[in-house]
C-alpha cells in the first residue's frame, strides 16, 4: 500500500503530515471527495476557493476535490434555424 497526504488548500494550505495508506489511486480519490463533504458540511466561513488536494509519496499532485464546486449553470439560446 502506498502513503497519500490530504491537504487542505484555500488562500494558505494546510498539510498533512502523517497521511492515510490506501491500497489504489482511486480509493485515495474517494477518501478525498468523503473529506470534502465533511468540509462542505461545516458551518463555519465558506470560501469557494477551498479544495483538498491529494498528494503520494513522491510528493506528486494527483488529484484536487474542491469542496465547493462550481454549479452548473442552465442557460438557453434560442437561435433561427433556417
Amino acid at each position: 500500500m502506498r502513503t497519500y497526504y490530504f491537504d487542505i488548500k484555500d488562500g494558505v494550505p494546510v498539510r498533512d503530515k502523517g497521511g492515510l495508506e490506501f491500497p489504489t489511486v482511486s480509493a485515495a480519490i474517494e477518501h478525498s471527495k468523503n473529506l470534502a463533504s465533511e468540509l462542505r458540511d461545516d458551518p463555519r466561513p465558506k470560501d469557494p476557493a477551498l479544495a483538498v488536494v491529494v498528494v503520494d509519496e513522491s510528493g506528486t499532485q494527483i488529484h484536487r476535490e474542491p469542496v465547493f464546486p462550481e454549479k452548473p449553470s442552465l442557460s438557453m439560446s434560442f437561435r433561427r434555424i433556417g
